[in-house]
């Protein structure tokens, strides 16, 4: 029997219910800060020049608003729902920066379920000292075939200075 920290099960349609939730916890590194700047192409000096950062209005590097975002989709793949998710709509509003070392929770909370298997989640994402940071509603497309699988691994990677 597997560990259950490396199996993805999902939550479907007919099991989910309104007001039912779901947390997803992330901590922002530097290798990350960098890792999502080089992915995504957004190398805006306020999330990778301390110098730059200083003189802007948050006196500090932060972190891109789209990793936050990421950690929506993230939670909405591997905790509820789960496997077989299709994301289909995401609105969000952006509230306070992160930071580099922050530790972000996600709290989804089904809102409605909707025909041909739709859902609507609430999302809030606050750091570790419980402020919002994040709030928005997604929309998916849950699944309907019960999944439980294995964890994919993925590569170490760091970044050399």
């Amino acid at each position: 029997m597997s560990d259950t920290l490396d199996t993805l099960e999902n939550i479907t349609y007919d099991e989910l219910n309104e007001g039912d939730s779901a947390t997803f916890t992330r901590t922002l590194t530097e290798d990350e800060l960098v890792l999502f700047a080089a992915v995504s192409g957004d190398v805006n000096p306020v999330h990778l020049d301390s110098e730059f950062a200083a003189e802007s209005m948050f006196r500090e590097r932060i972190a891109h608003g789209m990793w936050s975002g990421s950690l929506i989709s993230a939670a909405l793949a591997t905790v509820m729902p789960g496997p077989g998710t299709i994301y289909l709509e995401q609105s969000l509003s952006f509230k306070r920066p992160v930071k580099l070392d922050d530790t972000l929770t996600v709290t989804l909370s089904v809102l409605r379920k909707e025909p041909k298997n739709r859902v609507s989640f609430g999302c809030d994402v606050r750091n570790q000292n419980g402020d919002q940071v994040v709030t928005g509603e997604a929309k998916v497309i849950a699944p309907t075939e019960k999944i439980s699988l294995q964890k994919p691994r993925l590569p170490k990677i760091t970044i050399e200075n």
